[in-house]
Parts: C-alpha cells; structure tokens; sequence
C-alpha cells in the first residue's frame, strides 16, 4: 500500500508555471505507475498525464500536452508535475494516483490510491 500527498498548488496568473509534487510513503514506490488527474468545481476528474514505474513512459490529455511535464524521482519517492503557460481552465483540485504495475494507465478507475488533492486556480 502507498499513502500520497500532493503539495505545490497555488493561485497564479495566467501564462504563469506551477510545480506539482506528490511525496509517496510506503514500499516500493517503483513497481507503481503514478498518474495526476484534476476536478474543477461541476465537473467530473479528468486525466491530465501518467508515468510508468522507471519514467520511460509519459502519457498526456490533449489539453495539457506541449505545457505539462511528468516526472519522477524514485529514490526519493516523488513525482512532480511541472506546469507552463498555465490558462484559467486549468484551475482545479489536482490529484496524484498510484497503480501498481508496469504499463502507464490513464483511466482513473485503474488507480487505487491517491492523496488529498491540491488546488490550483489560474487566473485571467
């Protein structure tokens, strides 16, 4: 089992950058495929990106791809989102998930641990 916790979020103006992280505990952060989704106020989660267990692998939704960046550190158990020229429809509540395995899963079905969320709202 895996315990996460996000940190990073923030209130920023449009075309500004946010970093994202997600601290896991537990063992063997490794062998866990970790994605990020986020919830914006009416609306259901969405997918935003994944990685797979060594990093190798990334997957994006359309909407952020060319502006986010995953990442992460598996020595010291994080993962980190790296977001540029933030727009105002990307304010919501940004979670990191865990799956144990080897592929990259976009769905958030397949994700059965994740953290308390951190808000992100981006401002016009």
């Amino acid at each position: 089992q895996v315990r996460l916790v996000e940190s990073g979020g923030g209130l920023v103006q449009a075309g500004d950058s946010l970093r994202l992280s997600c601290a896991a505990s537990g063992r063997a952060f490794s062998s866990y495929a970790m994605g990020w989704f986020r919830q914006a106020p009416g609306k259901e989660r969405e997918f935003v990106a994944a990685i797979n267990w060594s990093g190798g692998r990334t997957y994006y939704a359309d909407s952020v791809k060319g502006r986010f960046t995953i990442s992460r550190d598996n020595a010291k158990n994080t993962m980190h989102l790296q977001m540029n020229s933030l727009k105002p429809e990307d304010t919501a509540v940004y979670y990191c998930a865990a799956a144990a395995g080897l592929v990259v899963y976009t769905g958030s079905n397949d994700y059965p641990y994740w953290g308390q969320g951190t808000q992100v709202t981006v401002s016009s």
